[in-house]
């Protein structure tokens, strides 16, 4: 279930079951959420205090101020096949993924980020760092970098961050495992204090099987743990994170063999104009069994590009809605594939704001994150 933005629900029971005890204590957050807070506060005292008397009356009447994500969530954990949040509650994130950062870094600003949480209210953003495709592996400081940066922003605007390890050619995460443990180490050196991020190991594995991706995950687990012990982990699966449908399999493998860890969810990827009835009928099963995470969806093609299928991607989020299941829809920049919610040239322009500037699929995405 998605908890209400403008006020905070009371809500009985929990998912399967409860939330393990927290090593860290929950009174700290950190520095960043603490300061947005504080900024936040100074800029309403500000404002009372120009006020006239019977401007007051008229705030005293008004709808209270819509709840942050992170504030109304704190930490979020695995528990049973669902995020909870703090207090035990089932939580379903609703986001974007950034593209490549190495093409679209002017598409994530402040301005762009304010749209996006303001705006749109979305509760995540998954930053996605290419290992390569003139990637991290080009100048991992930088990469790093901009990465961190782009965690601070969404942090200040009290959003859930994915941090996403976009392997994805080669399709085998071992390949890049010396630089996973080099990303996420210095990551969570950085971050791993905060509660508000999830770690996507393992994009899009593919002509590799389940058995090689969970090794490779209990190998780079313990580095991210060893940096932030509490943090959701995210696995890719097989078959490009199809839950190994694209490869001619389903969940049963991973079902049969899950990874050795504990707070660990499992990627699914789906295009809705490729991905359909034996994609869906896979994810609902799947679902039953393994807490799921959809980090990345199109209404489009598997390619990013042709045209759209609202009415599957429509039944996709139904879904996802049913089983609580989180999402981040690919992707906000402005490519001029279809998958891209912006007009080329917005992100120059900054003119996130302007409703002209979002094609088809970004007018229909943003309207299902507003919900």
């Amino acid at each position: 279930m998605r908890i209400s933005r403008s006020s905070r629900s009371e809500v009985q029971g929990s998912a399967d079951q409860p939330p393990r005890a927290r090593s860290r204590s929950r009174q700290h957050r950190s520095a960043r959420l603490w300061l947005a807070g504080v900024l936040a506060a100074g800029t309403a005292f500000a404002g009372a205090s120009l006020a006239t008397a019977g401007e007051e009356g008229e705030a005293a009447e008004a709808a209270p101020e819509a709840v942050t994500p992170f504030a109304e969530h704190g930490a979020l954990e695995v528990c049973g096949t669902t995020l909870c949040g703090e207090s035990g509650e089932p939580v379903q994130l609703r986001g974007m993924s950034t593209h490549g950062t190495q093409w679209f870094e002017n598409c994530v600003t402040d301005e762009s980020l304010d749209v996006l949480a303001d705006d749109w209210g979305a509760d995540v953003i998954r930053v996605s760092t290419y290992v390569q495709e003139d990637g991290y592996e080009t100048d991992p400081a930088y990469f790093t970098d901009l990465a961190s940066r782009i965690i601070d922003q969404a942090t200040a605007r009290d959003m859930y961050v994915v941090v996403d390890w976009h392997m994805l050619t080669p399709g085998d995460p071992n390949a890049n495992t010396e630089l996973a443990k080099q990303f996420f180490t210095e990551i969570t050196a950085r971050h791993g204090d905060q509660d508000n991020l999830l770690y996507e190991i393992a994009n899009e594995p593919n002509g590799v099987g389940w058995s090689s991706i969970r090794s490779y995950a209990e190998e780079v687990i313990p580095v991210v743990r060893a940096g932030d012990p509490d943090g959701v982990v995210i696995v890719g699966t097989p078959g490009w994170s199809s839950l190994g449908v694209s490869d001619g399999s389903d969940e049963a493998e991973i079902v049969a063999d899950p990874v050795n860890a504990e707070n660990v969810m499992y990627t699914f990827h789906f295009y809705a104009a490729s991905h359909q009835e034996g994609y869906i009928d896979t994810l609902a099963r799947a679902a039953d069994q393994l807490p799921i995470f959809v980090t990345e969806f199109g209404t489009e093609e598997y390619t990013g590009d042709g045209g759209a299928d609202f009415a599957f991607a429509e039944r996709y989020l139904d879904l996802l809605a049913e089983k609580n299941i989180s999402w981040t829809n690919w992707n906000y920049s402005d490519d001029f594939r279809t998958g891209a919610v912006f007009q080329p040239g917005t992100c120059d322009a900054g003119s996130w704001s302007d409703p002209g500037s979002l094609k088809e699929s970004g007018a229909w995405i943003s309207e299902r994150i507003r919900g």
